[in-house]
């Protein structure tokens, strides 16, 4: 039994069609994606496998530490960040094909507790509360969603007041990771994540019109040794197909 939803399978299928008249080599596509993406991405690496053969490797990470990755020459065909700043890195150092380069997603950033026993938040504003002592986020100097988390704390007023709180994590599942395990009272996170997790739960999502814009750019690294395979992988992700995957795991596809 065929259990993809039915957009998915007729884009899956068209995808296979296309292809079955072209003489396609199958090879390995390298990307390197953000931490936020690792669900939605796993899905659709096996779709892509399925239609084309193609395996694809995923180095999933904080998408600074990536960047920095291929500025250092680590071998990547695709680069899916979670923010254009780090995106921007690459393009100024000439590492990117230019006219590929598109903003792909967007998501929200929530507040989550623990689902047993978490405090009883409802706004940004109850972080301040004395009874949160420990508030887990991704780096907020370097890492796309403790950026954007810093900067909606700032435009509220809020930052100063709960600075001292903040536990900064390797990414953002890190600090979902640090609700779940009771290693912190509460933390920030995109909305995807907080949906992944059924250990944790959404004590306040952000607005959209509220919070940072979050794009989530994708573009082909130059270089790379299967850019013919990275070509048909990101028309993947841009296809019908693709965006239906990633607004099953939350992911705006019209950013």
């Amino acid at each position: 039994m065929n259990c993809l939803p039915h957009g998915l399978r007729l884009a899956s299928l068209g995808l296979v069609s296309l292809l079955a008249g072209t003489r396609v080599a199958a090879g390995e596509v390298t990307v390197f994606a953000a931490a936020s993406l690792s669900d939605a991405l796993r899905e659709l690496a096996a779709l892509h496998q399925k239609a084309t053969g193609d395996t694809v490797r995923l180095n999933l990470g904080a998408s600074s530490i990536l960047a920095r990755q291929i500025q250092e020459g680590a071998p990547a065909d695709l680069f899916f960040s979670a923010d254009e700043a780090k995106m921007d890195d690459l393009a100024r150092a000439g590492l990117i094909e230019a006219v590929t380069r598109r903003s792909l997603l967007s998501n929200s950033l929530v507040i989550v507790v623990a689902a047993d026993g978490g405090p009883p938040l409802e706004s940004a504003p109850d972080l301040a509360r004395p009874a949160v002592r420990r508030v887990a986020i991704a780096e907020p100097e370097t890492v796309p969603a403790g950026i954007y988390a810093r900067e909606y704390l700032r435009r509220i007023g809020l930052w100063e007041k709960v600075a001292g709180k903040m536990i900064p994590t390797e990414n953002v599942r890190a600090a979902l990771a640090a609700v779940e395990s009771g290693d912190v009272d509460a933390g920030i996170v995109y909305r995807t994540d907080a949906l992944s997790s059924a250990r944790v739960r959404i004590a306040f999502g952000v607005p959209r019109a509220e919070g940072p814009k979050i794009s989530y750019p994708i573009a082909l690294v130059k270089g790379g040794a299967n850019p013919e395979g990275a070509r048909r992988f990101l028309a993947l992700l841009a296809s019908p197909a693709g965006k239906s995957v990633f607004a099953k795991y939350g992911f705006i596809t019209e950013p």
